[in-house]
């Protein structure tokens, strides 16, 4: 008898979800292509597989997008979780260039697939604004310059004067809003592509925790508790709950958990702090990222990271102080729910695409930028297993470097901290302004 999945967690996006659960594999089956989780990167790869006419099995342990894929803040834009410069440092400025490239392709291939498959529940809202606390004497709208010259965004630099109109509040300096970039609700796009997936002839299972692998034959054999899956080709696409079936992959990642908290409903009090529809970005490294939802009602609000697995007893009030330290106003605005989730980090703050073997292949490490680079890594590992191209290779020099072990924990955690200092100190030494 296959295990029961666990439940959503309570978050914003679980009590607003649209969609049936599917039941778990119950059978034997051979397929060119089985995956390993149903997060984004997963569906996304068994969608792109089904569309190139592959024969397609989707195996989730507990429910689609039920880990980070379903708790995130929703945001989709270009980039990494490290920066453009960081990137040419390691790989030369041309090829860090076409990785950006690939990074404005997994917008797209969001905001493309919630059009054509009219995902309406998504709920796209255009805009994100990254607002700094301090005076970027002008870097900030050169760096703006040269992205919309060597990419053709469409960025406006937003001086303090103006931000001020939209974001009452004495912290934020300065911004720059991308137009090109858009928020929406992610869980309702992946229940979306598995239906699509589904249409399409894939065959999809909820409820249905792997036990064992077995990867060294041309046929491999992919087993949970009540069947079997036989595949020439094996997808990994397990995120920030990565167990122990392919080693190097379980090595390879550090889980790090974010915070999230929903406002209780109050329009007049969030208008009387945000009043803009489009997203927020704080600049800084520790900082906050928070958007309106549920018509204007409610804010939903996101920060603070830790290598700790489990939950603050005062996660929500913890939050809430962020909150409410960047806009006083928001004091009477109660928390309603508050959630976690893991997602995977790589060292090297870069996604983890490619083969790890012949026909083993995985997609992971999308923290800090899930929502671009879980669309892209599908699209990639289903044009290579496809026969289509092998822009993987791209990623090919971070690879599944070993993430340091408990020493990497802690190191990630003292670099957070260190962050947190840089920032507290830079905008300390910036002029407060008056709202």
């Amino acid at each position: 008898m296959s295990p029961m999945p666990l439940a959503y967690s309570d978050t914003f996006y679980s009590r607003t979800a649209t969609g049936d659960g599917r039941a778990p594999l119950n059978a034997r089956l051979d397929v060119e292509v089985c995956i390993i989780g149903g997060g984004l990167a997963g569906l996304t790869t068994a969608l792109e597989l089904v569309r190139a006419g592959r024969s397609v099995a989707l195996l989730e342990a507990q429910r689609f997008a039920w880990g980070a894929s379903g708790r995130n803040g929703g945001f989709v834009s270009a980039g990494y979780a490290t920066s453009l410069a960081s990137i040419a440092r390691r790989v030369g400025l041309d090829q860090a260039k076409e990785l950006f490239r690939l990074s404005l392709e997994g917008v797209d291939i969001v905001r493309r697939n919630i059009a054509d498959l009219g995902i309406d529940d998504a709920s796209p809202v255009d805009g994100i604004y990254k607002a700094v606390r301090y005076d970027s004497r002008g870097s900030l709208s050169r760096s703006a310059e040269e992205m919309r010259r060597d990419f053709g965004l469409d960025l406006t630099h937003v001086p303090g004067e103006d931000l001020r109109h939209v974001l009452l509040t004495s912290k934020y300096r300065e911004a720059v809003l991308d137009r090109d970039a858009f928020h929406f609700h992610p869980m309702n796009y992946a229940r979306a592509l598995a239906s699509e997936a589904e249409r399409l002839g894939a065959r999809l299972f909820e409820g249905s925790p792997v036990t064992s692998v077995d990867l060294g034959a041309a046929q491999k054999r992919v087993r949970t508790e009540t069947g079997e899956i036989v595949a020439g080709d094996v997808v990994f696409a397990t995120g920030g709950y990565t167990g122990a079936l392919l080693p190097a992959l379980h090595r390879a990642f550090l889980p790090i958990a974010t915070y999230v908290l929903l406002t209780e409903a109050k329009p007049s009090l969030v208008e009387s702090a945000i009043q803009t529809r489009a997203a927020v970005l704080d600049d800084r490294r520790a900082g906050d990222y928070y958007r309106i939802v549920d018509d204007g009602a409610r804010i939903l609000w996101g920060g603070r990271i830790t290598t700790r697995t489990s939950d603050p007893r005062d996660l929500a009030e913890r939050l809430r102080r962020e909150m409410v330290a960047t806009y006083p106003q928001l004091r009477g605005l109660g928390v309603e729910v508050a959630w976690s989730g893991l997602m995977s980090y790589a060292r090297h703050l870069m996604p983890q695409i490619g083969r790890h073997a012949p026909g083993v292949w995985y997609g992971t490490a999308f923290g800090g930028h899930g929502m671009n680079t879980t669309a892209l890594a599908g699209r990639l590992l289903a044009e290579a297993i496809a026969g289509r191209g092998d822009r993987y290779r791209l990623f090919e020099p971070f690879g599944l470097a070993w993430n340091g072990g408990p020493l990497g924990r802690v190191a990630a955690q003292l670099t957070y901290w260190g962050y947190q200092v840089s920032d507290s100190l830079r905008e300390r030494r910036t002029k407060p302004l008056r709202v």
